[in-house]
């Protein structure tokens, strides 16, 4: 079967999607332009917290961007509160917590936020009583899930047996799979769940199809919605506004790579907004004709974290 997404996407391939997808994103209010700032350290001053996205804004897989981590350290002198909210939905919240601290982050386990853990913590409430499978990447640890979940690729039998899925991460998933549970789907409806609703992710080799993009796929074909947990979607936004100890939306800014994930999603959730298109999905482009294109207005635009 042929594959319905890019071996190697790029910046136009995402943003095309990414608007073809957009009525079933958030909708928001944005200013009428962005400003313009070098780096956080501009306008760190008129803000108190802030939620860092992960890839693209601090590192690029397993690279620090070049000056974030002692850019963080400065805002944390500053006695600025801060958050990572990361839609990477494989690692438990204490691996990401391990791995942003090999980047040389100091953050604690109250500071990250990842879309695996808000959509977990709604898994019983979506399907009651359901055993559910999951779409993982090569040794990925279920057992912080508080639900029955088998391995959907690693468990021949899971799928069949599954009464809800769980879409962790794309890194071992394709078209025959894909085509595979469209099929149960069809043959057995079920609840559906991303916990990556990303189309794309920032690396060192370049762009990488995630969960979003597939589950996206799913639902033109086959009209199952799945629900999505993690930016640009509300309950992700509302859980990291927790962890900043209840400052005001409009006190935090939000600080991604992306418009449709971090920006829209930020923006929705009354937060100030801040494009880095220096390293991400923006990285060797100008960001004003995507911007102007989508509507998708940050408050500031800065060249680098």
């Amino acid at each position: 079967m042929s594959d319905p997404l890019p071996a190697a996407p790029d910046a136009d391939w995402a943003f095309a999607r990414y608007e073809a997808v957009r009525p079933r994103l958030p909708a928001a209010r944005f200013p009428a332009a962005p400003a313009m700032a070098g780096s956080l350290a501009d306008l760190a001053g008129c803000y108190d917290g802030f939620v860092f996205d992960a890839f693209g804004v601090l590192n690029l897989g397993e690279t620090p961007v070049p000056g974030a981590v002692a850019r963080l350290a400065d805002l944390r002198r500053a006695g600025k509160r801060m958050v990572v909210l990361t839609n990477a939905a494989s690692d438990t919240r204490a691996a990401a917590v391990a791995k942003y601290r090999r980047l040389g982050f100091d953050f604690t386990a109250a500071e990250v936020v990842s879309s695996r853990e808000v959509a977990a913590a709604r898994l019983e409430a979506i399907a009651p009583g359901a055993t559910w499978a999951a779409i993982t990447q090569a040794g990925d640890d279920l057992s912080d899930l508080p639900v029955p979940c088998r391995d959907l690729i690693d468990d021949p039998g899971a799928l069949a047996a599954a009464d809800a899925v769980l879409f962790l991460s794309a890194a071992r998933w394709g078209a025959e799979a894909q085509a595979r549970l469209e099929a149960a789907l069809a043959a057995r409806p079920r609840p559906v769940v991303v916990a990556n609703p990303d189309l794309v992710a920032p690396r060192e080799g370049g762009l990488s199809i995630e969960p979003g993009a597939w589950a996206h796929v799913l639902e033109d074909r086959t009209g199952v919605r799945p629900v999505h947990f993690g930016k640009p979607f509300g309950e992700a936004f509302v859980e990291a506004l927790d962890r900043l100890g209840g400052l005001p939306a409009g006190r935090v800014a939000m600080v991604g790579d992306t418009l449709h994930t971090d920006i829209l999603g930020g923006a929705a959730a009354g937060l100030a907004t801040v494009l880095v298109t220096g390293h991400g999905l923006f990285a060797g482009r100008d960001a004003a004709p995507y911007i102007a294109r989508s509507g998708i207005v940050p408050d500031w635009i800065a060249a680098t974290t």
